[in-house]
């Protein structure tokens, strides 16, 4: 489905001082730690920004109605009830009795090109950050969280539970895992249908991968979205967009092993790597509105909280995107 940039696949990483990886407190320290600093240095913001947003983040999944009333300034227009409001002569929407509880499933690519990062955090971190801050975000509510995991296969279900622990078990099962030494080409097609058949119940899906991989992922993604409320979480690395002039390198492939002499010098290569990025950029945009999901961008240089509330303007305005309106530049499918 996506060209990768030439000298970059796959998430190759200039060997040396550019992919820093990391930090070493984030690698040593232990689950508790990590979940504790998030909780004072993320969550703690998001709740005086969020206010009463949380209803809109996550609503339930319940159909029953409820009621009808008059039509609001910001009430959602998928709600409105013709046949009431053309008799009327007057907008009315309909309320529902919802199932507050929401499970949550994280889809989890774990693939070694996320171990690429050009300053001083790879896309595997800022993956466990993020899916921290949005199990915990949805476990203190009483919803229930799960995640599969995908290195070159599925290789971990975590079954959907609720409560602190479970957003613990969840992070130590991501800082634990061993990077290997080869593997197998990404192959996000077979981890999405795999995944498909472990989600029973219709959920909240995050699907939180680089999606650098082999191509016919896209119908598998369209009917995870067909059944349940999915999010695409893309992460991504400045320096896989446009290489700047850093001289003689040598790169290497992080799934295969391939290494790789380049002179960033050229500017005829670094033309090149961008027009290929942009071709890539351009499919990837492609495959998430064809599947109809809402796509976050996450880079590595991103101020956690900000990419939240970049989350929580997606889910206001899903109405505006059911009803044809396009998606805002700054939240990154036009970007």
């Amino acid at each position: 489905m996506s060209e990768s940039p030439p000298a970059v696949e796959a998430g190759k990483a200039p060997a040396g001082s550019l992919d820093a990886g990391i930090a070493p407190a984030s690698r040593s320290a232990d689950p508790e730690t990590v979940l504790r600093r998030l909780e004072w240095t993320v969550l703690r913001r998001l709740d005086g920004l969020l206010h009463g947003d949380y209803r809109t983040l996550f609503r339930g999944f319940g159909l029953d109605l409820a009621d009808l009333r008059e039509y609001q300034y910001n009430d959602d227009v998928r709600h409105i009830d013709w046949n009431v409001t053309a008799r009327l002569q007057t907008p009315y929407v309909r309320e529902y009795y919802e199932d507050r509880e929401v499970t949550a499933w994280f889809l989890l690519d774990l693939s070694p090109s996320l171990d690429f990062g050009s300053g001083t955090v790879r896309k595997r971190s800022l993956s466990a950050e993020f899916v921290a801050v949005l199990a915990r975000l949805l476990t203190r509510h009483g919803n229930r969280v799960g995640a599969v995991f995908y290195g070159d296969a599925v290789d971990t279900v975590i079954p959907a539970r609720t409560g602190r622990r479970q957003v613990l078990h969840i992070l130590h099962r991501m800082l634990a895992r061993a990077r290997p030494e080869r593997s197998a080409a990404t192959d996000l097609k077979q981890f999405m249908q795999s995944a498909f058949q472990v989600m029973q119940r219709r959920s909240l899906v995050f699907i939180v991968s680089d999606f650098i991989s082999a191509p016919g992922w896209a119908q598998p993604l369209a009917h995870i979205a067909q059944r349940h409320e999915a999010i695409a979480v893309r992460l991504y690395d400045p320096l896989e967009m446009e290489m700047p002039d850093l001289g003689m390198l040598v790169v290497q492939d992080a799934e295969s092993g391939e290494q790789l002499f380049v002179d960033t010098h050229d500017r005829g290569f670094r033309k090149r790597f961008a027009q290929a990025a942009e071709r890539r950029e351009t499919s990837l945009r492609g495959a998430f509105r064809d599947a109809g999901i809402d796509a976050l961008e996450l880079s590595t240089d991103d101020d956690l909280v900000d990419a939240l509330m970049r989350f929580t303007d997606l889910r206001k305005r899903r109405s505006r995107l059911a009803a044809g309106g396009g998606l805002p530049l700054h939240l990154g499918a036009n970007r």
